[in-house]
């Protein structure tokens, strides 16, 4: 296992945040401009850091030898991240809180292009 890229770890972190603003701003704002509340965003922040850093630790289990290899793992291991926890768990919970579906497929989405972003910082850095 290699050493995580703490680098890639952050810049990670600000390639979603900045998504998020252009996401929850001119994309969708009319339907969640509450997201972007500087609170929200501080704690948005946080928890995307720890994804960062498991996604970081994710990528230093594989090697950067393989990885240059096989460069679609990047995409592949964050989306299916997305696809197979964040997502299913974000749906299950909406379910419980009669949350629309407009609105759960708009985050949804949020979710699995930002994971996407935050892969492609790490293949940018070759992290």
């Amino acid at each position: 296992m290699g050493p995580v890229n703490w680098l890639a770890v952050i810049l990670a972190v600000v390639a979603a945040l900045l998504w998020a603003a252009v996401w929850y701003g001119p994309m969708f704002g009319h339907v969640r401009r509450a997201m972007l509340a500087p609170g929200k965003m501080a704690l948005t922040a946080g928890l995307l850091f720890l994804t960062s850093a498991m996604m970081g630790h994710m990528f230093a289990r594989v090697g950067l030898a393989t990885l240059g290899e096989k460069p679609w793992l990047y995409f592949m291991m964050s989306a299916g991240l997305a696809l197979a926890f964040v997502i299913p768990a974000l749906l299950i919970s909406y379910t419980q809180q009669r949350v629309s579906a407009r609105l759960a497929m708009i985050d949804a989405g949020f979710w699995l292009t930002t994971y996407l972003a935050m892969g492609l910082t790490f293949y940018l850095l070759k992290a």
